[in-house]
């Protein structure tokens, strides 16, 4: 015995010297095709569990077999196997894949992941697209580029908003805009600085399109859930551009010049001030109207009428400048970005501007190991100055449309000092230019500070703050002699703004067997404070001295508010086999403006991916290499209710033309708008499916969603009440509304070879929005320029028709013209039926060629220039003036009608009929083309630069439009708020550009 115990000791021995000596500790080093290290890249054994990663400097080191082959693998790159059987200084090369690179997408709370592992709906447009496109708002420059958005600008004035909606509206009277995230921070983008007609900067415009890296839209509830009841209307995920890894200090210069012409409206030029075909000369003889004599038969003083083209005369061309210089760059633990960017844009109106001044820089750093630390500032000063626009008698816009070809603008004062006009009651444009102005000076700063610790492999511990603070001062000044206000104005508005964001995440990754599960645990707390100071002084003392103090009159009112949010969430994503992907998604928040019982409210969704294309032949995938189908739902609830709303205020009165404050005394009554304790925030509930897939090698990439959401438990504001309460109205918890449609997005890549790329994207959506109901049997409110009905899309455009016979035929008065209807009814959709959109990216050695069409078809518009214009005589329709018979049948006889008209008398009766100005905004637009040219790198080697590149781009170049006679239809010229939209009136014309660009790379 004792003898077999030493040979088996024996041979056990030499068992594990024999293994021992075929284990080896392997060292080597991971690079990129440039020689830069890549961190993080995992490093396994096939055939044995276990392994490791590259760290900061690309190394790694891991017990090994000999021999064995090594796996390498890391997201954005081609994984990579090698056999060892003892080599020393190991050396790894791995390639870019650029497919799986683009696939990767960050997602909410800034999570990055796989895109064919996501169980809805995003789309991400990557930051050269943006940068491309020359916007000077970001908003716009995602026009056409992502389906199910609706993007609508409303004016051509600098720094003017415009208005993003992500699957139609949410709300009939909450925001319906998307939330702006930047780094995984919520960002104001409420719309200030207006402080007479028209609108104003919605606040997204003070970032510098120049930073951003990417954008990412999240559509669905299940995309959105936990950003809580903020992300109800759907997220803009913004990720700015960082630094990189042992990367040499890099400089970048970029410049850029473009000019801007306005796009105007079809205005006639054949006819002078007066009335009935006799002239007047706008001196002796005033009149608003321009239905006067033939330009081409009138003479002044023997001589031929000169003819005064106002809108050439007025309208200057734009110019916009931009310059920005970055910085980037890293050691083995570091990294940073800095950009300073200076843009300065010159309206197409004189006087008007919009300034702003950009410095961002972004700093990552390895404290110890496993713990990270980004740290990020931006800072932004802009400054706008704009003036009035729509029918507000200080719009020079307005007068300078309406006013007749035959008298000269100019001088804009008499010689007694008094305004030079051709009519009474509205202020010469040219005046308005030297006497009224409205600026808005921001100062803004949105730090963002991030620590990410790994205390385990499969763990990471996420504390994240950030801050969004800003000052805005307005002013606005209108001198004395001001038609509007003849003893002058001066109005001081202050905001200050801030909102501190706090997020603790804990996210785990680990695998079990087949199984891969990724939970994510976190709280949020988010603070938003804002205060406004409000003056308004009346009789200016002094001329010219803008010094609200000097006012005869000044009335200030106070504003402030102070809400608090606290939120706790929990994802799951449980992954089978890389084919079946479940998310689950839980928020639970509570809310300061709501009541104690109201204060906290669940909500989550669940979505699923199945990817079939796992189970396709070899034959199959050669063909179809990409196939998921995927399903959600969703229930979130929608942040409509403001601070302080269950309150029901005194507020200050007016008795009998007695304003309070009277004589130092105040005067307050309690409002009539009895407000209810118990209002809740809206819900919306979603359903979405969605397949997508890919072809050739994902050379054609198609992805369909149909989604339908229905918002519950509605707000709305002004429910009437019976007069015995004491109270006029409520606010109630009621309505009901509903939005169904179909997302199409198509990815081709027709050409693909070393010379010659062309990358081919098209969107189309189709929404249908219904509003199934209001407060009971109460079938109709208000919204500003529309109406809410039920059983209509939100958004009708409701007022005076024309009078028709059961047929439908126009019915006509005794004078042969038509007359409006006893009753109004709706008379517009401001809906469209669908929109889409193409861009096209071609690269031909180092040349670089782009353009993108989007498309909307259908979608009402209230033509207000024309409006107006009818009984002014002005649009270019009313060139025709002879004698004319209307088509329809006369009220009385029940006949055709017979009886011949004037043409100033038809439009000027037309004028009273809103019907008449309801116009179909179809078009197809060329929004944007762009020329590059880079220079070759050899032609630079004995240069100090890396690259050089030029690039020359077109906006709004084409626009087709062949029921809509103004100068763009896409406007909405009151601002982004939900009752401006769907109307045209008097706003300054959006511009058609071409710009130049240059950059440098050191």
């Amino acid at each position: 015995m004792t003898k077999l115990k030493t040979t088996f000791f024996t041979m056990a021995m030499l068992c594990f010297l024999q293994i021992y000596g075929q284990t080896s500790l392997i060292s080597g080093k991971i690079t990129d095709a440039l020689g830069q290290p890549i961190p993080g890249i995992s490093v396994k054994i096939k055939g044995i569990t276990g392994g490791t990663s590259s760290d900061t400097k690309g190394v790694f080191s891991i017990n090994s077999p000999n021999p064995a082959t090594l796996v390498f693998s890391g997201i954005g790159y081609i994984n990579k196997e090698f056999a060892y059987s003892g080599q020393s200084n190991i050396t790894i090369v791995l390639s870019e894949d650029q497919q799986n690179l683009n696939e990767i997408v960050v997602t909410a709370l800034g999570v990055k992941r796989e895109k064919r592992n996501l169980t809805y709906s995003s789309q991400e447009v990557k930051g050269d697209q943006i940068t491309q496109s020359k916007e000077p708002n970001l908003v716009n420059a995602l026009a056409g580029k992502v389906s199910g958005v609706q993007i609508t600008s409303s004016s051509g004035t600098p720094g003017s908003s415009s208005r993003i909606v992500i699957r139609g509206a949410n709300s009939l009277y909450g925001n319906n805009e998307a939330l702006m995230v930047i780094d995984g921070i919520p960002v104001n983008n409420d719309e200030t600085g207006n402080l007479n007609s028209g609108p104003g900067t919605n606040r997204i415009a003070d970032l510098d399109p120049n930073i951003i890296e990417s954008i990412n839209v999240l559509k669905g509830g299940a995309a959105t859930a936990l950003y809580g009841s903020d992300g109800a209307k759907g997220v803009i995920i913004i990720t700015t551009k960082t630094g990189g890894l042992n990367k040499k200090p890099s400089i970048s210069f970029s410049s850029s010049f473009s000019m801007e012409k306005p796009l105007l409206p079809e205005i006639q030029d054949k006819y002078s001030l007066g009335s009935n075909g006799v002239y007047f000369d706008g001196v002796s003889q005033k009149t608003s109207t321009s239905w006067g004599a033939r330009m081409d038969t009138l003479k002044i003083n023997g001589q031929p009428a000169p003819v005064y083209n106002q809108s050439d005369l007025f309208f200057k061309t734009g110019k916009t400048y931009s310059n920005t210089v970055a910085i980037t760059g890293g050691s083995a633990y570091n990294s940073y970005f800095l950009s300073y960017t200076n843009f300065a844009q010159n309206g197409t109106v004189p006087t008007t501007s919009f300034d702003r001044n950009t410095l961002f820089g972004k700093f990552t750093t390895q404290i110890i190991k496993d713990l990270n630390v980004t740290f990020s500032l931006n800072y932004a000063n802009t400054k706008n100055r704009r003036l009035p626009e729509g029918y507000a008698l200080e719009s020079p816009v307005w007068t300078i449309f309406s006013a007749p070809v035959s008298y000269d603008l100019q001088p804009s004062v008499n010689p007694d000092g008094s305004q030079r006009l051709f009519r009474f009651s509205r202020n010469n444009p040219y005046w308005v230019l030297d006497n009224i102005s409205n600026t808005s000076i921001v100062n803004r700063f949105l730090p963002t500070f991030t620590a990410d610790y790994k205390p385990l492999s499969w763990l990471t511990i996420t504390e994240r703050f950030g801050a969004d603070v800003y000052v805005e001062q307005g002013k606005y000044t209108e001198s004395l002699l001001s038609v509007s206000n003849p003893n002058g104005r001066i109005v001081n508005n202050n905001t200050n703004f801030r909102q501190y964001n706090n997020d603790l995440i804990l996210n785990a990754n680990k695998s079990f067997g087949d199984f891969n599960i990724e939970a994510l645990l976190g709280n949020n707390i988010i603070s938003t404070y804002s205060q406004n100071g409000y003056a308004n002084g009346l009789g200016i003392t002094i001329p010219g001295f803008n010094n609200i103090g000097s006012a005869s009159t000044v009335k200030f009112t106070e504003t402030s508010y102070l809400t608090r949010k606290v939120g706790f969430y929990l994802q799951s994503n449980i992954d089978y086999k890389k084919f079946i992907i479940l998310s689950l998604t839980g928020r639970y928040d509570g809310a300061s403006v709501l009541a104690k019982d109201n204060t906290f409210y669940p909500y989550g969704s669940a979505a699923m991916s199945f990817i079939f294309s796992n189970f396709f032949s070899p034959g199959v995938s050669s063909v179809m290499n990409f196939g998921k189908l995927r399903v959600s739902y969703s229930t979130v609830g929608n942040a409509s209710i403001g601070a302080y709303s269950l309150l029901t205020p005194y507020e200050s009165q007016t008795i009998r033309n007695t304003t309070f404050p009277y004589q130092g005394q105040s005067g307050f009554l309690i409002s009539q708008t009895l407000n209810n304790p118990n209002l809740k925030n809206e819900r919306i509930n979603e359903v979405e499916v969605g397949l997508e897939t890919g072809f050739f090698k994902s050379r054609i990439g198609l992805e369909v969603t149909y989604f339908d959401k229905k918002t519950r438990n509605g707000i709305i504001p002004t429910v009437a009440l019976a007069p015995s309460t004491g109270f006029n109205a409520t606010s109630v918890n009621s309505a009901s509304m509903r939005n169904r449609g179909i997302e199409v997005l198509l990815n081709a890549k027709p050409i693909a070879t070393k010379d010659f790329n062309w990358d081919l994207t098209i969107n189309y959506s189709r929404i249908r929005n219904k509003v199934l109901s209001i407060y009971k049997d109460l079938n109709q409110v208000g919204n500003g320029f529309t109406s809410i009905f039920v059983n209509q899309p939100y958004g009708v455009i409701y007022g005076t028709r024309y009078a028709r016979n059961a047929s439908g035929q126009l019915l006509t008065d005794e004078t042969g013209l038509p007359f409006a209807a006893d009753t109004q009814g709706i008379i517009g959709d401001i809906n469209p039926d669908w929109m889409g959109g193409i861009v096209n990216n071609l690269k031909y050695k180092q040349f670089t060629f782009s353009f993108s069409f989007d498309m909307k078809k259908g979608g009402d518009i209230q033509n207000n220039v024309d409006g107006y214009g009818y009984f002014y005589g002005t649009p270019k329709v009313t060139e025709d003036r002879g004698p004319r018979v209307v088509e329809g049948v006369n009220a009385t006889t029940g006949l055709p009608n017979t009886v011949s008209v004037l043409g100033q008398a038809y439009y000027q009766r037309i004028n009273s009929v809103l019907e008449s100005v309801i116009q179909d905004g179809t078009y197809v637009k060329l929004r944007n083309v762009s020329l590059g040219y880079h220079l070759k790198p050899g032609w630079l080697q004995k240069s100090p630069f890396k690259t050089i590149g030029f690039q020359v781009t077109g906006r709004n170049l084409w626009i087709y439009a062949p029921h809509f006679t103004g100068g763009d239809p896409e406007v909405s010229s009151f601002g982004s708020s939900n009752g401006s939209q769907g109307i045209y009136s008097f706003s300054t014309p959006t511009s058609r550009s071409v710009d130049f660009s240059v950059k440098l790379t050191l």
